[in-house]
């Protein structure tokens, strides 16, 4: 009998509409119907935004809940991963965006990432990965720092796993560059300009300028010149973490996708680390909408959800129907039967 076709499954989030893990099972759902002998090897991944933890918990990583800080002082239920002595901790899940009813660009705290941080100590993980991402503030992670007290980080590889490279300050810094989007005015951004500056003066400044260092306000930050981290690009730790070599070995396809597939694609986005580790495997991707051409992101194809339901809201509302019928055209077109 011939060998059945192995598809790695390897989407990030559709953000606003369906988680990763969410994706892949729609996509292979399609895929399934389409061709049922198909082997499907489902990877959901992320880029060290909010979503990491799901990410490594789809792949064998054990979640575990903490009630922490929130970012505006309230406390809030996050998570993190464990599998042996590694965890993942993601920044969104204890400080995001997401946890806010309103913005507050010059009150957020990082403070519930220090408490996530701790409590993967406590349970004795040596590695850790921090996902910098989706976060609501802009401290510097001083409010990490405080949580954090004494806890001493002697022994621990605290590795920064983020899809932006930002220094901490200037132009293309922290403030500037995110604190609009966490609903800074132009008079905030220089407030918090002026606060994170002074922090890295004191904490020290030889660290502002590295690479990441301005990621998830300034956390990435704190984490290097402090705690001894190292950075690196998020989607290239996740695809460690959920075996992506080993899963593509033997593999005739690749499928991954995300939101919006654009021009920052190529800058850190997890469809395109998917590309540039899938070596000789083609890769194709679906996503909500692309307005790029696929060859230019090493994509043989790309399927979006809007050349099927135009309809912006009928798109995201069928998300996942029409993911599966998505799933099903990559199967009549690039698996054998």
């Amino acid at each position: 009998m011939p060998e059945k076709s192995v598809v790695v499954v390897a989407p990030d989030k559709f953000k606003g509409s369906l988680t990763a893990p969410q994706v892949a099972a729609a996509v292979a759902r399609g895929l399934r119907e389409a061709v049922p002998d198909v082997d499907v090897r489902l990877l959901p991944v992320a880029d060290g935004g909010d979503g990491t933890v799901a990410a490594a918990v789809a792949a064998g990583f054990v979640k575990v809940g903490r009630w922490v800080t929130g970012p505006v002082g309230r406390p809030v239920p996050a998570s993190f991963a464990v599998k042996g002595t590694t965890a993942v901790v993601e920044v969104a899940s204890a400080a995001g965006l997401t946890l806010l009813e309103r913005p507050a660009p010059l009150d957020a705290t990082s403070y519930g990432v220090g408490e996530l941080l701790k409590a993967a100590l406590d349970v004795g993980c040596t590695t850790i990965v921090l996902g910098l991402g989706g976060s609501a503030c802009t401290d510097g992670g001083a409010g990490m720092l405080e949580a954090l007290g004494e806890a001493s980080f002697s022994g621990v590889d605290l590795v920064l796993a983020s899809d932006v490279d930002n220094p901490l300050l200037g132009p293309s810094g922290a403030a500037a560059v995110y604190g609009p989007q966490k609903g800074a005015s132009p008079e905030q951004v220089e407030v918090l300009e002026a606060r994170l500056a002074e922090f890295a003066r004191r904490v020290g400044p030889e660290y502002a300028s590295l690479p990441g260092a301005g990621a998830a306000g300034g956390i990435g930050f704190a984490a290097l010149a402090v705690l001894g981290a190292r950075f690196r690009p998020g989607i290239e730790v996740v695809l460690e973490l959920a075996g992506f070599a080993e899963a593509v070995a033997g593999a005739s396809l690749v499928i991954t996708g995300e939101g919006s597939l654009d021009e920052q694609t190529r800058h850190g986005k997890a469809p395109y680390g998917v590309v540039r580790a899938s070596g000789a495997v083609p890769v194709v991707a679906v996503a909500g909408q692309c307005s790029v051409e696929p060859g230019d992101l090493g994509l043989k194809a790309a399927y979006a959800l809007l050349d099927v339901e135009p309809d912006v809201t009928r798109c995201m509302a069928q998300a996942d129907s029409l993911l599966g019928v998505l799933g099903g055209r990559i199967a009549r077109e690039w698996v054998s039967e």
